[in-house]
């Protein structure tokens, strides 16, 4: 059994030949990816099967969903330990107006924030928008 199989099985989900293949791809990526990007490196699979395998990585802790302000949702690898709670695993995300990338800057973590009482946090993103290092040529 490889690495990412193994993995996998921890998460508590099924090591399939699909699954492994996206996630192996998601890994090389290091930047988040949308369902097209997805469909277009595997264009033989089926849309629905892409779909479903990003939505049963995001419901195991594997994979996180960002709402980069593009009105397309785009997927990145969780952290190592990570489990996508508000108290601890937030991080920013940055936007690049010049390439369309969207990276995650997991060092940089999104402080805690008190809500009035009665109010209750389900999800917290916070993307900053500019030129990434690799357009701004620094």
């Amino acid at each position: 059994m490889n690495e990412v199989e193994k993995f996998l099985e921890d998460q508590k989900v099924r090591p399939t030949a699909m699954r492994i293949l996206i996630y192996k791809y998601m890994a090389q990526k290091k930047i988040a990816v949308a369902l097209t990007d997805i469909e277009n490196a595997f264009t033989k699979s089926d849309r629905t099967t892409l779909y479903r395998t990003l939505k049963t990585f995001e419901e195991n802790g594997i994979v996180h969903q960002i709402d980069d302000g593009t009105g397309i949702s785009k997927y990145a690898l969780c952290e190592n330990g990570c489990n996508c709670e508000i108290e601890q695993d937030l991080h920013l995300h940055f936007h690049c107006s010049n390439c369309n990338e969207t990276v995650c800057l997991t060092e940089h973590k999104i402080p805690h924030i008190n809500l009035p009482e009665g109010y209750l946090a389900e999800d917290v993103n916070l993307v900053v928008k500019g030129i990434c290092e690799k357009c701004s040529g620094q």
